[in-house]
């Protein structure tokens, strides 16, 4: 099983990168805000975890091994698959995640597409006891967790209107701090200011 790898970021996708790992290429599906972070030829440890079906082998990374732990723990929940989980650590972040699971917060993982709130209710019965009295962690930077759902969903929005992978990240990245903290609709305006030119 393949737990841990290092290596030089090769491609950045929508949903996924390409790690060089000495010449072999793994392709990760990975949350929006790994994703969102890592640049080409950057190094990286990801840690990873490999789901085997029948007819399809996929290879996720995370950019902690808590980050990883939680994902795992919401495999474990009944109808909970990697791609609903992954999407809820795209959209919330992981500190964010365990704090609407403790609390109860069934509102907040409903806003995650296609988590409905029968999975939100059997999120919070299966792990909240889990989740007691450990401690939570943190996420780089502040207020990170509704911004990093922003960014993620701005992102979404550039790629839709026809913008690259590369042009989108980068006038996200190039906003003031202020404004990486707006809304959606406010980070996507204001990137379309500086992608304007090369329209």
């Amino acid at each position: 099983m393949i737990g841990m790898l290092r290596g030089k970021v090769w491609e950045i996708q929508a949903d996924k990168l390409i790690l060089d790992v000495q010449g072999v290429g793994y392709q990760l599906s990975a949350p929006h805000g790994l994703l969102a972070k890592a640049q080409v030829g950057q190094e990286l440890i990801i840690y990873t975890h490999v789901i085997l079906r029948e007819d399809d082998l996929s290879l996720y990374g995370f950019s902690s091994a808590a980050e990883k732990e939680l994902f795992l723990l919401m495999l474990s929940v009944s109808g909970v698959g990697p791609k609903a989980a992954l999407s809820i650590l795209s959209v919330l972040g992981s500190s964010q995640t365990e704090k609407a699971i403790v609390s109860e917060n069934i509102a907040l993982l409903t806003k995650v597409p296609g988590i409905g709130k029968k999975t939100a209710q059997r999120l919070v019965l299966e792990l909240k006891e889990k989740f007691k009295g450990r401690n939570l962690p943190l996420d780089e930077g502040s207020p990170v967790i509704l911004p990093q759902g922003a960014f993620s969903e701005a992102m979404e929005t550039l790629l839709a209107l026809g913008f690259s992978q590369e042009e989108a990240k980068k006038a996200l990245q190039a906003l003031p701090e202020g404004a990486q903290n707006a809304g959606t609709e406010e980070m996507v305006r204001l990137a379309l200011r500086s992608l304007a030119p090369i329209t």
